[in-house]
């Protein structure tokens, strides 16, 4: 059974959701994907017994676009090794940053503000204690407090969101309807092989309704 739906406003000075099939420069979706509002969702609360199910994101500003420059380091944290390393074991060696970087135009977002409809589901490692109502209450005071068990970010960790309850203003964009394209629903994660889900994104009268999504 279905949660409540919680409507939470998500804003901030910058963001970039970046397309896949960009894979030199970064360049940004024109709003907030599903998976990237899960994942500031997820970051107020976040349980092994729960999953965020994203119904509806409404665009409150209109889409500003900013270009500038950034370092990024061309390689990935190899985590098996890092993990071992934290349990005693050997040290994948002295990383140099500076010997991996390189200068990456991002086309992003600025001045972002949407309103994002979602819905708690139990998972099966939900047990026999856990219910809808104890973590739809765990929510509620920890967004009335402001208070997350990490940084909330639109799509990049130097880029943080501010998170709230959404009352209904500033209300969603009417005269905002036009195609999105393909846009990223999420990762479907399976044993060697994860693999990314699209969707036909259309923004009606300022909102884009999202499909049904279960994890795997």
């Amino acid at each position: 059974m279905p949660s409540n739906v919680f409507q939470v406003r998500i804003r901030g000075d910058l963001a970039c959701f970046t397309r896949p099939e960009f894979k030199t420069e970064r360049v940004s979706y024109d709003l907030i994907t599903p998976s990237a509002a899960r994942g500031v969702l997820e970051a107020v609360l976040w349980k092994p017994a729960i999953f965020w199910s994203v119904r509806r994101i409404m665009l409150l500003a209109p889409v500003r676009y900013t270009q500038f420059k950034r370092n990024e380091v061309n390689s990935r944290v190899n985590t098996q090794a890092a993990g071992s390393a934290s349990r005693g074991g050997a040290s994948p060696g002295d990383y140099f940053a500076g010997d991996d970087r390189a200068q990456r135009n991002t086309m992003a977002l600025r001045d972002v503000d949407y309103a994002v409809e979602a819905e708690i589901v139990l998972t099966p490692r939900a047990g026999p204690e856990d219910n809808l109502r104890k973590f739809e209450e765990m929510f509620e005071r920890r967004l009335e407090r402001g208070q997350f068990h990490m940084q909330p970010y639109l799509g990049c960790r130097e880029f943080p969101a501010i998170v709230e309850r959404y009352t209904g203003t500033p209300p969603p964009l009417a005269g905002e309807t036009r195609p999105l394209g393909f846009m990223l629903h999420d990762i479907r994660f399976a044993p060697g092989r994860n693999e990314a889900v699209f969707f036909d994104a259309r923004l009606r009268n300022g909102a884009v309704d999202v499909p049904e999504w279960r994890p795997a």
